[in-house]
């Protein structure tokens, strides 16, 4: 009878086997994660970019008018800028000067466009290092006009009148690069060398005050280095072409345009000396927008 009951015990045990292991679970393997790459700025870009400058064209002068009288040997006040006089008379000293030191500033402007190529590299800690180098066709300029005359009671003895105006034709920089990226978003600051080429020009009548007058007409056109400096946010719209903001100050130094001296008798007891220099300071600041193409 033992026997029986065990029997059947393990023969239902048997039978139930198949429909307690269909209803086990069986463990899953999970998806593998989805991997987001990390935006690199390091490689080489070329692009190209338009903007607007402008800010000011500084013209340092200084413009004088000696009058000397008979009496006695005298020393040019102006000699050191300009030279002694070639011609004075013996017998002749100074009576009065007309001494004129200053600055005009010309506000200056216009539209730019070129183009620049680089390279940045990008470390682990999103820091990026890079250098750039750019050339600009420039349409900034500006222009201005001045005088300066000696009276003594009144009256006329001479002086200067001119106009003068300056371009900036072309400009370049080379530029050191360094900022922070996050992912996509690269912002930085920028400094390094500038150039271009400054186009200055003058006309200038030196007269006294019998009607003499002499006019002279001068133009410059030098290529100029300087310095520059500024700051960008750069932000790249797939994983080769990237779009820029960028502001620079440039400052392109000073050139001299003109300098020049007259001298002459006027009647038996005046002698007159005028004369008359002014140099061009070239800075402006600038903003463009620009498309780069990364590899």
């Amino acid at each position: 009878m033992k026997t029986l009951l065990l029997g059947t015990v393990l023969g239902l045990g048997i039978l139930s086997a198949p429909a307690l292991a269909a209803d086990m679970s069986y463990p899953v393997k999970a998806p593998a994660p989805v991997v987001i790459p990390v935006f690199s700025w390091t490689g080489f870009y070329i692009g190209a970019n338009v903007g607007y400058g402008g800010d000011k064209f500084r013209y340092p002068f200084h413009a004088f008018a000696d009058r000397y009288t008979r009496g006695g040997d005298a020393v040019a006040v102006n000699a050191e800028a300009f030279g002694e006089p070639q011609n004075l008379p013996q017998g002749f000293e100074l009576a009065d000067s007309f001494d004129l030191k200053g600055a005009f500033d010309l506000t200056s402007s216009g539209f730019f466009g070129g183009g620049q190529i680089g390279y940045n590299y990008q470390f682990e800690n999103s820091w990026v290092v890079g250098v750039e180098a750019d050339f600009q066709w420039s349409g900034i300029e500006g222009e201005l006009s001045g005088n300066a005359n000696l009276f003594e009671d009144d009256e006329l003895l001479g002086g200067v009148n001119f106009s003068a105006g300056s371009e900036v034709e072309w400009f370049g920089t080379i530029r050191a690069r360094l900022g922070y990226a996050w992912d996509r978003v690269f912002l930085y600051g920028t400094g390094g060398a500038a150039y271009g080429k400054v186009k200055s020009h003058g006309s200038f009548t030196i007269f006294n005050g019998e009607g003499d007058e002499e006019s002279i007409s001068a133009s410059k056109s030098d290529t100029n280095w300087g310095w520059t400096i500024g700051a960008g946010l750069e932000y790249a719209i797939t994983d080769h072409w990237t779009f820029k903001t960028e502001y620079l100050y440039v400052d392109l130094g000073k050139q001299n345009l003109f300098k020049a001296q007259d001298e002459g008798q006027i009647g038996d007891n005046n002698y007159l000396v005028v004369g008359a220099k002014i140099d061009v300071e070239t800075q402006f600041h600038t903003i463009k927008a620009g498309l780069n193409y990364k590899w």
